[in-house]
């Protein structure tokens, strides 16, 4: 009987050591340990991304269509006189005169200047003892700046009796079928060849010339090119400003 009574008072000793240990362990838990470390909801909030509150200035000008761009162009070239501008490359500088008598294109590449369009685009098409032609890029983000300004092209302008000289710039007509040779806005090239290239004439826009640089438009022109005449290494111009 003493045996069955100490066994039992056993068992309820032991009952009493387990629960209190496992109240103790409650009570540890109840109380986590401050680690330093933030906790992981914080962290995922912090990985959201912020609410961009930039505001975008409203546009200065309209986005141009070939519907609006020639009343635009001829108020620009009554407010803008400019009619230099200075190319930056790599190889050097190109300072251009605008000629004043094609005044839509004068005004339009004094525009696209302002707005920035030229930088980072490139020389892309070189022919050695012809011409090179820059304003274009295989980039997005020139594409995208193209959208941003408006899709449209610029009238044949050739009753001025201007021809292709050596050193004269002049606006490539578009890709598209175009049998007016309406001018790609976007584009230029300058004429490199010493004997001129005067089959273009009364076919392209002769808009301006090279009044210094011509040293580097040489240098551009002998650059090596593959099958399509675009540069092996990229020709950017890094930089088109107007100049005094």
């Amino acid at each position: 009987m003493f045996k069955t009574r100490l066994i039992v008072f056993m068992k309820i000793v032991l009952l009493l050591c387990v629960f209190a240990v496992f109240m103790g362990c409650e009570g540890k838990q109840s109380k986590p340990k401050n680690t330093g470390i933030t906790p992981s909801v914080v962290t995922r909030n912090s990985n959201k991304k912020k609410k961009d509150t930039t505001k975008i200035p409203k546009r200065q000008y309209p986005l141009l269509t070939n519907d609006n761009m020639l009343a635009f162009f001829s108020e620009y070239d009554k407010q803008h006189k400019d009619d230099k501008v200075r190319i930056s490359t790599v190889f050097g500088d190109i300072d251009i005169l605008l000629y004043k008598q094609t005044r839509y294109h004068r005004a339009n590449f004094i525009f696209l200047t302002t707005q920035g369009y030229f930088d980072d685009t490139q020389f892309y098409r070189i022919v050695n003892n012809f011409v090179i032609q820059g304003g274009n890029s295989d980039e997005h983000r020139i594409l995208k700046r193209r959208k941003q300004i408006g899709k449209y092209l610029l009238p044949k302008d050739v009753r001025h009796g201007f021809k292709h000289h050596r050193g004269v710039v002049s606006m490539p007509s578009s890709d598209i079928d175009n049998p007016h040779k309406l001018a790609s806005p976007y584009q230029f090239f300058i004429v490199q060849s010493p004997k001129g290239a005067y089959h273009l004439d009364s076919n392209y826009t002769i808009f301006g010339k090279v009044i210094k640089g011509m040293d580097v438009v040489d240098i551009i022109a002998s650059q090596k090119t593959d099958q399509s005449d675009w540069p092996l290494k990229n020709i950017y111009i890094k930089s088109v400003k107007i100049i005094k």
